[in-house]
């Protein structure tokens, strides 16, 4: 990056917002309106007050993951936890916060919301097929406050493909092994005043798993469509404005199941599945509308309005029990030698009354947001100002039946179905209000961002007593408000030297089940760190440390809280969180018109509970599930620029403990992960300017060790799996 003084270039920029000084700037930059990016390029991270980092449409190129999981190994701070190695149901955290479905993390795509709903059940069970982002940016500090409601380590932007300034269009085909099939095109333009885009991605795979006795298949198959469409005035217009329609629709379905492995058979074959997940299958379908309008007012201020709505059904059939019994309490007995479990899991043992639940849900999340920036001069010192407010509605409907077999000879044989009521036929909403005002000072070479914000949630749960829903069993309700401050300052020392501190309040509503009183997670959080950005070399290094005054975990079958309930929410106490965040970008080598690339990410992190919870469940000294203490990600590469590349990425990821209670006296091996070392090579050439052929192999030394026990037994990372595939541009 080059500039005569560190603050040049940024002087007119707010929080990564879009210039506001040029009354031509929604004519200028149509093809990325303002409200799209939460930071903007890699070069705006310098003079932001928080750890920021952008994956740009390049560095995914260079890797051509599709697993999310994968993409955010290469950001320190961000944990992921794998569940079905393929990322469908991303588990993402961020400093701590708890990875169970990332319902701890404001989850965005393109800057709206996209959690099936982020309040009453913000479970991340939707996403997006991650193959089509053409950029990923990651904001953690004081800036947070801008883009909630979860707060406390950070928010995630997925960016979709962007309407093109002139007709282009792209086509990428990939193939590999299990059947792996992949499919990306794309096809847009802007002519005069008006701009379109029409994208698909369809991906699906026979999966590497094996189900007892089964011939059926433990893939996935899933399809995205995108269509854009903008309007933008006149340049000479004396109303400068545009207005963009996004419209999106995915299915999938996907041969998933929640039971895993002992770990006496995942020694023997991680990669088994047991004949009592034979039937099980998620099948979900996702419609999404968003229409924002973007106005300039006057030659400093701009209005920017979106209107959303999102549908998300889904039903995933999956076993749930067996005799009477929980099929995770099955692995427990198994892994501490129940003969009679194992051959329950194995077949060899007939069992009646096996439960396969439809868990069934309807999501819906709707909603309008505005934000006015304004920046101006006062008292000799220049603002960028930002006020926003923000009114979104969600609600979860669950409808729940439940049918029932006999294994018999290894075989699941239909007995009947039991019609839902109470916790599988249930209603939860939320109403919630946000209200945000962020302000950046420029003085002299340091830099100061203000921010306030305030959440006022309504929450209700009603619970039906019969299948017809003619009578309600329970109803509970909640209100939580809270109003939250940040502070954030960045030194420009120079012009490749940045310093930053911060802190800020941390924010979570407990989930729509939770009874009247039940507090929000609630933090302070602090940071501390320097920047270097230099010709060919990048670097930031942040300790961060956040203290909870109230931790609280969204309960749920894929993670139970510590007092055993599966719905509702539990608070247990204080607990403490801090590390340190390393990033490096950086050439190590250049000559004779070859590159040598590298990109490090290293994240150091201890987590522990710092007060006994009232109900005993949890301890001083208990640790923080999921979190590990190192993980690191490195990426060498050489390449030839337009020409070829290759590429070797290494992840390592220390052992986890999977609950509160892994360092108390007496706990077992059960309680952990594994240590995870993970090496990925990829490779691509040009065959000309607009055709590039590609090779990749995940997983490179077939390494698959427990990744994961949640839910309910040993999980994998996928295999080693080879990938070929070629983009052509157009």
């Amino acid at each position: 990056m080059t500039k005569s003084h560190p603050a040049s270039g940024i002087l007119y920029r707010f929080a990564g917002a879009p210039v506001l000084m040029l009354a031509g700037a929604v004519a200028a930059e149509t093809h990325r309106l303002p409200a799209v990016e939460i930071i903007g390029s890699s070069s705006d991270t310098f003079s932001l007050s928080g750890s920021a980092h952008v994956l740009t449409e390049q560095d995914l190129e260079r890797k051509e993951y599709t697993d999310v999981h994968r993409m955010l190994r290469d950001v320190p701070g961000v944990y992921v936890r794998e569940e079905d190695g393929f990322g469908l149901r991303p588990n993402i955290g961020i400093r701590g916060t708890g990875t169970s479905r990332s319902d701890r993390v404001s989850m965005m795509e393109d800057g709206i919301l996209m959690a099936p709903s982020p309040y009453a059940a913000p479970a991340a069970y939707y996403f997006p097929s991650a193959g089509r982002f053409s950029g990923i940016e990651v904001l953690k500090g004081p800036d947070t406050l801008r883009y909630g409601p979860f707060t406390v380590g950070g928010a995630i932007n997925f960016l979709s493909t962007p309407i093109p300034d002139g007709r282009a269009g792209r086509i990428q085909l990939e193939a590999g092994e299990d059947r792996h099939r992949r499919g990306h095109f794309w096809y847009g333009g802007t002519e005069g005043q008006w701009g379109f885009l029409l994208e698909t991605h369809q991906q699906a795979s026979d999966g590497f798993k094996d189900i007892d006795r089964s011939n059926r298949g433990t893939g996935y198959d899933k399809s995205d469509y995108v269509a854009k469409l903008r309007w933008t005035a006149a340049a000479d217009a004396a109303v400068q404005q545009a207005f963009e329609l996004k419209l999106s629709h995915s299915s999938e379905v996907s041969d998933e199941a929640y039971l895993g492995l002992t770990d006496r058979d995942f020694r023997a074959n991680p990669n088994r599945r047991y004949g009592l997940s034979e039937r099980d299958q998620m099948d979900n379908d996702h419609d999404g509308i968003v229409l924002r309008h973007d106005l300039m007012i006057g030659p400093s201020s701009r209005l920017e309005t979106a209107i959303y709505h999102n549908k998300f059904n889904r039903n995933w059939y999956k076993v749930a029990s067996a005799g009477g019994q929980g099929i995770g309490d099955l692995i427990d007995d198994a892994n501490n030698g129940n003969g009679g479990a194992q051959a329950i899991l194995d077949g060899r043992q007939d069992v009646a009354d096996v439960r396969v639940k439809n868990n069934n849900r309807e999501y819906t999340a709707e909603g309008i947001q505005t934000e006015l920036s304004h920046g101006f001069d006062w008292a000799g010192v220049r603002h960028d100002m930002v006020a926003g407010v923000r009114f979104h509605r969600d609600e979860v409907d669950r409808y729940q039946p439940v049918d029932t077999f006999d294994q018999v000879n290894g075989a699941l044989v239909p007995t009947g179905v039991i019609l839902p009521t109470g916790g599988d036929n249930r209603v939860e909403n939320a109403d919630a209000w946000s209200a945000w005002l962020v302000d950046k000072l420029y003085l002299g070479d340091v830099i100061v961002t203000g921010s306030l914000r305030y959440e006022d949630v309504e929450t209700e749960a009603k619970r039906y007593a019969d299948p017809g829903r003619a009578s309600v069993s329970s109803r509970v309700d909640n209100q939580v408000d809270e109003v939250m401050a940040g502070l954030g300052a960045t030194w420009l020392v120079s012009d490749q030297w940045s310093l930053l501190a911060g802190v800020h309040q941390g924010f979570a509503p407990p989930g729509a089940s939770s009874v009247a009183g039940t507090d929000p997670e609630k933090s302070l959080n602090y940071e501390v760190g320097a920047r270097y950005w230099g010709p060919g070399f990048s670097a930031d290094m942040v300790a961060f440390y956040s203290d909870y005054e109230n931790t609280v975990n969204n309960c749920s079958l894929a993670a139970p809280c510590p007092n055993g309930s599966t719905s509702g929410s539990q608070s247990f106490g204080e607990s403490r969180v801090r590390g340190l965040e390393l990033g490096i970008n950086s050439q190590l080598w250049r000559g004779r018109a070859l590159e040598a690339p590298v990109r490090l990410a290293y994240t150091y992190t201890d987590g522990e509970i710092s007060e006994d919870a009232d109900d005993g469940s949890v301890m001083s000294g208990d640790v923080l599930p999921y979190l590990p203490e190192n993980q690191l990600s490195l990426t060498l590469g050489l390449e030839r620029p337009a020409r070829w590349g290759v590429y070797l990425t290494t992840v390592y990821v220390d052992e986890m403990c999977i609950n509160n209670a892994c360092d108390r006296p007496g706990s077992s091996r059960f309680d952990r992960t594994d240590d995870v070392l993970v090496v990925d090579l990829a490779a691509s050439y040009y065959l000309n300017s607009d055709v590039e052929v590609y090779a990749k192999v995940d997983n490179l030394f077939d390494d698959q060790e427990i990744v994961a026990r949640t839910p309910d037994g040993a999980r994998p990372n996928a295999p080693r799996t080879a990938y070929m595939g070629v983009r052509v541009s157009f």
